[in-house]
């Protein structure tokens, strides 16, 4: 699911991709609905690549997006109410571990900010589940 969301640098919010083509991706807004391709110039991350620190691994954003889901029982956070401190608090309840050197509150407000965007949209599964294919290859090379 997060492999098709994309974040655009200068740009707010979240864009799903609609149609990939060779020198241009046509997306979706996804608040707005308004659709708009873009070209070789425009600056894109994909959510499904992006992590972020802990003390240990690296957490992958759907892991992230899924505990935020767990803790807050799929409700929006009020990120004005909250403060560069109340921002770490309330995001340690989620990850524990996050590393608090490396993981900037302005990091913690994106996240927030797209986890609110999300669930307005009806998302409440973050993770990227293995594909059936990916799985049975896994088991066969276990078994062998």
């Amino acid at each position: 699911m997060l492999k098709e969301i994309l974040s655009i640098t200068g740009k707010p919010g979240l864009y799903k991709i609609l149609t990939p083509g060779k020198r241009t991706l046509l997306v979706e807004d996804l608040k707005s609905k308004k659709r708009f391709p873009l070209g070789a110039r425009d600056r894109v991350v994909c959510l499904g690549d992006i992590a972020m620190y802990t003390t240990g691994e690296d957490l992958p954003l759907g892991e992230i997006l899924d505990r935020v889901y767990e803790v807050e029982q799929g409700k929006p956070i009020d990120i004005k109410a909250l403060d560069t401190d109340g921002l770490r608090e309330e995001f340690a309840k989620a990850v524990e571990d996050f590393d608090r050197d490396r993981v900037y509150p302005s990091d913690i407000k994106k996240l927030f900010t797209w986890y609110n965007l999300l669930i307005s949209e009806g998302y409440s599964k973050f993770k990227e589940e293995p594909a059936a294919e990916d799985t049975a290859a896994e088991e066969q090379e276990a078994a062998e």
